[in-house]
C-alpha cells in the first residue's frame, strides 16, 4: 500500500480513530515537518505520552516516512455537570499537609488564611485533622458552636469565624479533653458534614487544613472536592523530610494527579533577638529546599523560629495578623508565591477532575 505524501483530512480521521475525545486545533506543514496542536482532557504526563506515541504510530504508518510530526498538547476544559460535589460557590480549593505530624502545618495555615484575608480575599479553613483539631484553639474559638441556618429549605451549618475567616472544625463538636475514637468510615462521615452540610456561601480560597498521613480523610477529599492545588509544608530535618516526600507522591499518583503549588519550610533557623547577626539551624539547613529542587517544585518560603509564632497561636490570634513585622513579612511573601502559582495552575490546567478509585494499588 502506498503511503500519502499529505493530507490534513486523514490526519484528523487517523487521530479520530485513535481518541475521538481528543479536539483538533491546528495542523501546519513546513517543509517537511508537520505541526498538530490537540486539546486533550487528561493532561498526565502519562496520558499525553500515550496519545503522543498511538498517534505518532499511525501517522509514520500512513504517511511518507520523510514527514516529520511535532504534536503539542493543551488541555481541554470541560464542564462536568455530573460533578455534584463540586462546591461551585468556592473559586479556590487548597489542601495543606505535610504527612508529618508536628511540622507546624496548621500554624501555617492559620497565618496564611489571614493574610489572605487581609488582602481582601474571602478566606474559609476546613480543620480536617479529625482526630487532633486545632483551628478552634489558633483562632480563639473554643467552646464556640455554630448555628444552624436554613438555606432553600435544608439545615445547614453556619461556620464560625474569626478575624475574617470562616472556619469549622470538629473541634468545636468535643470538649478538649474528650478524644475522638473513630474508625476510618465515621471520620470520613463528619468530615462529608463539615464540607457539604455547611454555608460557606462564596468564597476566593477554601484552605483544607489536613491530618498526618496519606489516609482515609486524604482520599475522601480527593474523592469529593475538585481541589485546585496543595501545599507541603515541612521542616528541614531528614525525618521529617522522608514523610513530605511520600505526601508530594501521594499528589502526583496517577489517579490523583492534584498539582502541588510548592513547598514551604517551617522552623528553618532560629535568629536569637539579641544576636541577629546569627542564625542556628537547629533542625538543618535548606532540606526543604533541596527537597523542592528534587522533585522540581517551587519553594515558596521559609518560617524562622519565632517565639511570637508559638504564643500568638496558643492564645488564638495568628501571629501573622500583627502589622509590620517579621512574621507578617514572612507570611505575606510565602502567600504572595502561593497566589502566583495558583493563578499559572489556573490558566495553564483545567480543573482537577474528582478522583475515582478504580483500584487499591498505591492507595491502601
Amino acid at each position: 500500500m502506498s503511503k500519502e505524501l499529505f493530507s490534513k483530512e486523514k490526519i484528523k480521521n487517523l487521530i479520530n480513530e485513535v481518541d475521538k475525545s481528543i479536539e483538533i486545533v491546528n495542523i501546519n506543514k513546513f517543509s517537511n515537518d508537520v505541526t498538530i496542536d490537540l486539546l486533550i482532557e487528561n493532561f498526565t504526563h502519562k496520558s499525553k505520552a500515550e496519545a503522543r506515541n498511538n498517534i505518532t504510530e499511525v501517522l509514520s504508518k500512513n504517511f511518507d516516512s520523510n514527514l516529520n510530526f511535532k504534536i503539542n498538547f493543551k488541555p481541554k476544559f470541560v464542564d462536568r455537570e455530573d460533578s455534584n460535589n463540586q462546591l461551585k460557590n468556592i473559586k479556590n480549593i487548597i489542601a495543606i499537609s505535610s504527612a508529618k505530624g508536628g511540622v507546624g502545618k496548621s500554624t501555617v495555615t492559620a497565618n496564611i488564611a489571614v493574610t489572605l484575608s487581609k488582602m481582601g480575599f474571602k478566606v474559609g479553613i476546613l480543620d480536617a485533622d479529625i482526630y487532633g483539631p486545632s483551628m478552634h484553639i489558633m483562632f480563639d474559638l473554643v467552646g464556640r458552636k455554630p448555628l444552624a441556618v436554613d438555606v432553600d429549605g435544608k439545615s445547614k451549618m453556619k461556620p464560625l469565624e474569626s478575624y475574617g475567616v470562616k472556619i469549622l472544625s470538629i473541634g468545636f463538636f468535643t470538649s478538649m479533653d474528650q478524644a475522638v475514637i473513630w474508625r476510618g468510615p465515621m471520620a470520613t462521615k463528619a468530615l462529608n458534614q463539615l464540607i457539604f452540610d455547611a454555608d460557606w456561601k462564596e468564597l476566593d480560597f477554601l484552605l483544607i487544613d489536613l491530618p498526618p498521613g496519606t489516609g482515609d480523610i486524604h482520599l475522601s477529599i480527593v474523592q469529593k472536592l475538585s481541589v485546585n492545588g496543595s501545599i507541603v509544608v515541612s521542616t528541614p530535618q531528614i525525618v521529617a523530610m522522608a514523610d513530605a516526600r511520600k505526601g508530594i507522591s501521594m499528589y502526583r499518583q496517577e489517579n490523583i494527579n492534584i498539582p502541588v503549588l510548592g513547598l514551604i519550610e517551617n522552623m528553618s533557623y532560629f535568629n536569637p533577638p539579641d544576636d541577629k547577626e546569627n542564625k542556628y539551624y537547629i533542625f538543618g539547613k535548606d532540606g526543604v529546599k533541596n527537597l523542592s529542587e528534587d522533585f522540581e517544585i517551587p519553594f515558596i518560603g521559609e518560617v524562622p523560629i519565632i517565639q511570637d509564632l508559638r504564643e500568638s497561636g496558643d492564645i488564638g490570634r495568628p501571629g501573622a495578623l500583627q502589622e509590620d513585622t517579621e512574621l507578617s513579612r514572612v507570611f505575606e511573601d510565602i502567600t504572595r508565591n502561593m497566589i502566583i502559582n495558583l493563578t499559572e495552575r489556573n490558566t495553564n490546567l483545567p480543573p482537577t477532575e474528582i478522583v475515582k478509585i478504580k483500584t487499591m494499588a498505591g492507595c491502601s
